[in-house]
Order: C-alpha cells, then structure tokens, then sequence
C-alpha cells in the first residue's frame, strides 16, 4: 500500500481534498508515529508529546483539507514540517512562561545557575536570529544542525541543486553569526 518512497499510501493526499474520511484514518496512522517522533526528539518531553500530538494531526488534516499542500508527493515534507512547528510554538510558549516567572532569591544564590542562565540567553538569542532569516534558510539550517540531515536529502525534498542549498546555509550561519553578535 505504501509507495516506495516513504509517502504514504499512494494517492492519500488527493482523496483528502476529496473529503474520504478513511483516507483522513489512514493518514494519522501512517503519520502518526513519525509526527510523535518528531515532536519527541524536538520537545524532549513525551508526555508534553503526546499532547501535541493531536494539535499536530489535526492541522496536518485541516491543511490538506483546505488544500494547502500544493504537490501531493510532497506529504511527508509537509506532515514533517507542520510538526516541527508545532514543536517549536510550544517550545516558545514554555520559554515565554519560564521568562514571565518572577525571580525568586535562592534562584540567584543557587550554584550553577549561572551558566544554565548563559545558555539559557545563548540559546533565546539563536532563536531570535532564526526568526529573522527567511523560511527556506531556517528549514535550511534547522534540518541540517537539529535534524542532522544530508544536504542531498534537502535539496531533493526543496527542488533545489545541492549547491544551492550549501550556499545558502553558508550565508544564513553568518547572518545569524552578525544577528547575534548585534544583538
């Protein structure tokens, strides 16, 4: 049923658009265990995982539904890029919460905090560049440094030539670089 290529049950895209509902099943069981594992390896939390999973199913159908996927064999992409979102909005949102809780004392006298803190601010500051970089240049980087992908396997699901997609990793790692360093 599947073809070869790792996208799914062939065609599941299309019958989506088209309104059958079995098509919708079998896409959050193929899917869904992939989109857990995304969200897993990017939350680092399962239970929190395990909750996302279901915001990350339901706008991955509501997307195809609405006919946002423009190139059916590119599902996989997509279903993978949408649950990476989710992962980092919910990411932002618990640094936001941690950085709208007050400071307490023993915080500040507690050894070692001092460095989880600089990373902590490292960290808020790559962040803060990512989001200033265009879309292609964050998957870009975000696929090969948090992902460890290959520049091929990029390039092949971006429609880009291999050298395309090293320059421009090359020119969004110094963008960041002179972000963070004005920042």
């Amino acid at each position: 049923m599947q073809d070869g290529n790792g996208g799914g049950p062939p065609g599941l895209a299309e019958r989506i658009l088209a309104g059958d509902r079995k098509a919708e099943a079998e896409l959050v069981e193929f899917f869904g265990p992939r989109v857990f594992a995304i969200l897993c390896a990017r939350t680092r939390d399962r239970e929190a995982s395990r909750d996302l999973l279901h915001d990350a199913l339901i706008g991955i159908l509501k997307a195809v539904r609405q006919g946002e996927l423009r190139e059916a064999g590119k599902l996989p992409a997509f279903v993978a890029s949408v649950a990476r979102n989710i992962a980092h909005t919910h990411l932002r949102g618990r640094a936001r919460a941690r950085l709208s809780q007050p400071i307490q004392e023993d915080d500040l006298a507690a050894p070692g905090h001092g460095a989880a803190f600089e990373a902590a601010e490292r960290q808020a500051l790559v962040q803060q560049a990512l989001l200033q970089l265009d879309a292609t240049d964050r998957a870009i980087l975000t696929r090969i440094l948090s992902e460890g992908q290959k520049l091929a396997d990029i390039a092949r699901s971006l429609g880009m030539s291999q050298e395309a997609v090293r320059q421009r990793k090359s020119r969004a790692l110094k963008k960041i670089t002179e972000i963070v360093k004005g920042l």
